[in-house]
Order: C-alpha cells, then structure tokens, then sequence
C-alpha cells in the first residue's frame, strides 16, 4: 500500500470569526503499512459537527483543542482492507471511528466499533444511528426529562440532531414546534419528521410571538441548538417547572466577543425553570437502549432522516464552513471514498 497516496486535511491557522477555507490545508502523503496487530481501514464517510469549531480555539474545554499542523478528527466509517493478525478485526468489516478527516489510516483496533451495513447505510452510523442520534436521545430522555404529552420547543430542528429530536418526541405523543431556516426545511418538518407547527426563523419576526402563536399553551421541555435570540423565546414561552436541554449555541460558535446574555433570565426563577447543558459522551451507557429504539420505529416508519452529502476530502473544509451557513439538510457528510472496498 505504500505506493498509493493518503490525503488528509490538517488545521493550517486559527479561524478568527467564521472560518474561512484558507483555515485549513490539504496534504498528500503515503497509504500507511499496518504493522504487528494493526488494521488498515479505508474511510468511506466523514462527519463534520459544529462542536469542532471549539477545538479550533486554543483554550481548556471537555476535549483538547486541535494543534496548528495537526491532522483533524472527527467521526467518520470506513471498511477495513487490510489486517495483520488483529484478532478483533478482519478485511471486509466495516467500522465506525474517530479518525476522519483522511482518507486511510492504520489501527490496533482501540476505538473501533464494527457497524452492521444490512441495518442502514453506513453514512448513517454518524446521523441518525450515530453520535448525533444518541445526542437526540440523551438530551431529550434524560436530559430534558420528557414526559409523554408534553409540549416541545426544538432549535435547528431539521439538523442531524434537531429531526431526530422532533421524531422521538412525536413517538412519545407529544406536542412538537420545529423551527428551522427555510420553508422547504420546515415543510420536511411537518410533513416527514411530523411536527404540529414548524416557524422559519429567517421570516418569523419577532421569534417569540411566532412560539406564542404555534404553541399558545406554552412549552415543557426546549431543546436549545442555537441560543441567542432562540433561547429568548424559549424562557418567554415556558411552562411552570419546564426543562432546557442545552445541547449547543451554533449561533455563538464564530463570535468574536461574547453577545448579552437573555434578557429574560429572571423568568428561571418563578418558573421553577432547569437549564441543564450535557454532553454526549457521558451517556454512552444508553447506546444499546438507544439503538433498540431507533431500529424499531425506522422499521415502523416513525424515524427518518436526511443528509446533505459533499464529494471528496477536499471539500471537507466548505461542509464544515457551510453547517455555520445553514447550507446543510439533516446530516453534513464528506464521502471521502467507495462505500464499499473489499
């Protein structure tokens, strides 16, 4: 394997703000050789998830930051092509990791985690049956608490995390308003993912009153995606003793100064309101459960998912930019090469 070429994107500079493509650098170099016990896998998919724009930064968080010159990661599937004498692993298997961002790389097999391709496609091992459907999951069922009947508040709702959200909550027979940044996408909503209401943030005006108006009975449990002017509406229109589940604020991710914060903060207080942010690895534990579900109701119908997919690794950086855009319909993915080697 040495003779063919590996390509990879590294991190090349800093983005200050919005990122930029000149951010980052693609280099060439060779397919490495699996030594004693390693494996040879060839990435098929990669993700790109808004959390990798922290780690761009240089500063102590829940994960290291990426160092200038480094080759980035992130989740991604690929199909091992190779193994020498690894017990866990043989040619043929397909395997989900965190080594995305190139398109071969050699493994001990540490992190691996063999996916089942007669199940779904295996792009979906990093959507919908992956990081960000377990992110869904968690953040509602445990971390929002949801009780069935409720009434949900959902940000971002046609992103990867956002429609699957909507849909679990539909599956437990609550009331769910949607908002997201075009009509198509929120008539996808409403339509597949089987929102009540859905609001186009870019033509709602005041976010707040538009809430008002599609859930006039208020809202139990907001899954905040974005923050910013959503979280405002969100605390305007809660219900006594609801629950926030923060799983990000993408609309903060490329500020260069911190914006104010809500202007209606106070309402926590008589409102007996949670606001509890979470992160996804510390529900790994949920995983069985978690793809138990999500099996059954994708063979009833109750669970489907879009991807919006860029070709070539060297589109990586423009996936990437595009999820702070809004360029994006469900799941961001790179295909960095065949779905299918060996």
């Amino acid at each position: 394997m040495t003779d063919q070429k590996n390509r990879e994107i590294r991190l090349k500079r800093r983005p200050s703000g919005m990122p930029t493509t000149g951010d980052f650098e693609l280099v060439e170099t060779h397919v490495p050789t699996p030594g004693p016990g390693q494996i040879l896998i060839r990435n098929s998919y990669m993700s790109v998830d808004p959390y990798m724009r922290g780690r761009m930064v240089d500063r102590e968080s829940y994960t290291p930051p990426f160092q200038i010159g480094e080759t980035l990661s992130g989740g991604a599937v690929g199909q091992v092509v190779a193994s020498n004498n690894n017990v866990q692993f043989k040619a043929g298997d397909f395997v989900s990791n965190f080594a995305g961002w190139r398109e071969w790389f050699v493994s001990d097999g540490a992190g691996l985690q063999k996916i089942d391709p007669t199940l779904a496609p295996v792009q979906a091992y990093l959507g919908a049956l992956g990081m960000p459907g377990l992110t869904a999951y968690a953040g509602l069922l445990k971390v929002g608490e949801l009780k069935e009947g409720e009434r949900v508040f959902v940000s971002a709702a046609s992103g990867a995390v956002g429609a699957i959200v909507c849909q679990i909550a539909k599956n437990k027979g609550c009331y769910v308003v949607g908002s997201a940044g075009s009509d198509e996408k929120c008539d996808w909503l409403k339509k597949e993912a089987r929102c009540n209401e859905t609001i186009n943030y870019r033509k709602a005006g005041n976010l707040a009153a538009a809430l008002r108006r599609a859930a006039p009975e208020g809202i139990d449990v907001y899954f905040e995606n974005v923050g910013g002017e959503h979280l405002d509406a969100a605390l305007a229109n809660m219900r006594m003793n609801g629950r926030i589940a923060v799983c990000g604020m993408i609309a903060q991710y490329n500020a260069t100064e911190l914006p104010p914060g809500p202007s209606n903060i106070i309402s926590v207080i008589p409102l007996r309101l949670t606001i509890k942010g979470f992160i996804v690895s510390d529900y790994m534990n949920m995983t069985p459960q978690f793809l138990a579900d999500m099996g059954k109701w994708a063979k009833e119908g109750k669970m489907k998912w879009r991807e919006t997919i860029l070709d070539g690794i060297e589109k990586a950086p423009e996936a990437f930019i595009g999820l702070f855009k809004g360029d994006n319909f469900g799941k961001m993915l790179v295909r960095v090469g065949p779905d299918k080697v060996v």
